[in-house]
């Protein structure tokens, strides 16, 4: 009777364990992360986020969970659509794209950021990114999410399926563009109020970027340009990066060297930007949003940003781990029938953590027993540094580990004797 239990429960083990790889599953599971140190660095927005890209280690977050309006920081989803088409054969860089009557309507309409584009002119899709990720063109970017998908309708749909796929919660997508529903004519969204608009908690914003810069890191190479020329016939609109921490741009700062990425501006969702730059070797992520705009000259999102910073900056130490390396608090871990009862984890890879200088944090392993046989360098499991939460998981964050030394599986007679009486 017992072995009949074991093997059921063994049975049910595997199809957990295989629906979890059909389905994608990890060790841990997704979650949402809202304030971490927010009474630290009190900064004058609604909502803010800074992470590690490489890992997803949240070094500060205010209100980082609750849904708020992201208006022009919205193209970097249509961006993502567009890069991936490209890579997938739908897009070229050269291709040639003719805009719709209610696009030029739109692109030349002064109220919003726009590159005017006219009425049966060609563009090339090189070109509407360059628009869309530098002036922050509506127009421009409405034209590549039309290329990939046929409509503006199925683009947003499309937007919202990568959402869910990267369960980001509370997201409300209405516009490939960012403005509010009704402000972009016969385009917009069916069903849909005019006045809404596209809503994602600063995490999510925080993931959307991460996605980019992991799937498509050679954004950065046409975010970064401060300024360039769109010509279109004998006209050239002179583009200005609205991302004012650009060397050579007003708010440039060298303690600050961003490269990238999107800013956005509505009523609603106040001023906000979605920056990242290299910092002790690391890539870091940061959002604010709901800053203060005053008027197109008001520098606050920019100046909020370097208060974050300034605040991990103070704040934090990255702490190297090597491969090979024992951590001292958290040495060995139970294994299953193997032909040693307690194995040695060490490090699996050259790994970073970022540690709060007044912190020593907690240290956990994510499994109680591990499987024997196992060789070293095998993954066994992750650490669990749990002051430490992730843009994935509130638990902590994770660094892989393996066993010191090779551990074979116990003979015959041993498992069986464990099947019983262990």
């Amino acid at each position: 009777m017992k072995r009949f239990f074991k093997t059921i429960i063994c049975l049910l083990s595997f199809l957990l364990i295989s629906s979890l790889a059909l389905t994608g599953g990890t060790v841990f599971a997704s979650t949402s992360i809202n304030n971490v140190n927010a009474n630290e660095a009190k900064l004058n927005v609604k909502a803010a986020i800074t992470i590690d890209q490489k890992t997803g280690e949240v070094l500060y977050a205010k209100n980082a969970a609750k849904a708020l309006p992201i208006a022009s920081m919205s193209k970097l989803i249509t961006i993502y659509l567009t890069l991936q088409a490209i890579k997938n054969g739908k897009l070229s860089w050269n291709q040639k794209l003719t805009p719709t009557k209610n696009i030029v309507k739109l692109s030349n309409n002064s109220d919003y950021s726009n590159v005017p584009l006219q009425e049966k002119h060609q563009y090339t899709v090189k070109q509407l990114y360059e628009a869309s990720l530098i002036e922050s063109a509506n127009g421009a970017v409405m034209m590549l999410a039309q290329a990939v998908y046929g409509s503006q309708e199925n683009a947003v749909n499309q937007m919202r399926t990568l959402l869910k796929k990267w369960q980001i919660n509370g997201a409300q997508i209405y516009t490939t563009c960012g403005l509010k529903n009704g402000e972009v004519g016969s385009d917009a969204y069916p069903g849909a109020g005019k006045n809404v608009e596209n809503e994602v908690p600063a995490v999510g914003v925080a993931k959307i970027v991460d996605h980019l810069l992991t799937d498509y890191p050679e954004v950065l190479s046409t975010s970064k340009l401060a300024e360039l020329d769109f010509k279109d016939g004998s006209t050239v609109t002179k583009m200005k990066n609205w991302n004012w921490m650009l060397k050579g741009l007003s708010q440039y700062d060298s303690e600050y060297p961003l490269d990238g990425l999107k800013t956005g501006t509505s009523e609603k969702a106040g001023a906000c930007f979605a920056g990242t730059l290299k910092y002790k070797g690391r890539r870091l992520i940061t959002i604010v949003m709901g800053a203060k705009h005053v008027d197109g000259t008001d520098p606050s999102r920019f100046v909020q940003t370097k208060k974050m910073l300034d605040y991990v900056y103070s704040n934090y130490q990255l702490y190297i781990y090597k491969k090979g390396t024992q951590l001292a608090n958290l040495k060995g871990v139970k294994v299953a029938d193997g032909n040693q009862k307690i194995s040695n984890l060490v490090v699996k890879k050259d790994s970073g953590i970022w540690q709060k200088t007044s912190s020593t944090g907690k240290l956990t392993f994510s499994k109680s027993e591990i499987e024997a046989p196992i060789k070293k360098g095998q993954l066994a499991g992750y650490y669990l540094f749990t002051n430490n939460p992730s843009i994935y998981s509130s638990k902590g964050t994770k660094l892989a580990a393996t066993v010191r030394e090779n551990i074979d599986q116990a003979n015959i007679f041993v498992r069986i004797w464990h099947l019983f009486f262990k």
